[in-house]
């Protein structure tokens, strides 16, 4: 049996959020709520002139201005522009480059739209989206860690440690993989993971600024 496409799993998973919830719930993205969510997601794919300002900040403001345009159009446009993907003629419609590139954003936006909710509990993910999680993880983590106070550890349950910087002191987090992206990815105060270590060093692991 060919293994499920843990990207497409989870953009369908935030189309069905975003049909559930509406267009004007919350996000954990700041002042976003899920329209704007959606919009930034469709500027992502199909706009790269404007998604060029999500890593340039000389450019975030076309950006922006971009995808306050597009959050602007019919709700069910949108969640089914999202749901169909990159364009025709994208390099992200190869699964293998979909899996590299859209697992975990889709899997943090999913869960952005999630834990914005007066009650959610953790799911239980598909064991694709869970692997492929942990090998971005790996692969990724130094990056994401660079602006580490310390010494940084992972340790995602039933796995082998992760150094995600070295040093001393040092800090392990611990918990299950998806918490972990999660806490990797600036979304400290909602990922439920233990933290270990120097007691100064553990308060400032919960406010640095992870992410690329």
């Amino acid at each position: 049996m060919a293994m499920s496409n843990p990207a497409r799993l989870e953009r369908n998973t935030i189309c069905d959020l975003f049909t559930m919830y509406g267009p004007d719930a919350p996000t954990l993205c700041a002042s976003w709520t899920t329209r704007d969510l959606a919009a930034h997601l469709v500027v992502r794919e199909r706009r790269p002139d404007a998604a060029a300002g999500i890593l340039i900040s000389k450019l975030s403001g076309y950006g922006d201005r971009i995808r306050t345009r597009k959050a602007q159009g019919d709700w069910n446009t949108l969640i089914n522009t999202v749901r169909t993907g990159p364009a025709r003629f994208s390099p992200l419609r190869i699964s293998l480059l979909d899996r590299l590139a859209n697992t975990v954003e889709f899997y943090v936006h999913v869960e952005d739209v999630r834990r914005a909710q007066p009650q959610y509990e953790p799911r239980i993910l598909d064991a694709a989206v869970r692997d492929q999680l942990l090998t971005m993880m790996k692969r990724g983590v130094r990056l994401l860690a660079r602006s580490a106070p310390g010494g940084l550890i992972l340790q995602p349950t039933g796995q082998a440690p992760i150094t995600a910087k070295k040093g001393q002191p040092a800090v392990t987090v611990s918990g299950d993989i998806g918490e972990i992206v999660l806490f990797m990815y600036g979304r400290q105060d909602h990922a439920r993971v233990e933290l270990s270590g120097p007691p100064e060093l553990v308060e400032a692991m919960r406010t640095t600024s992870f992410g690329v």
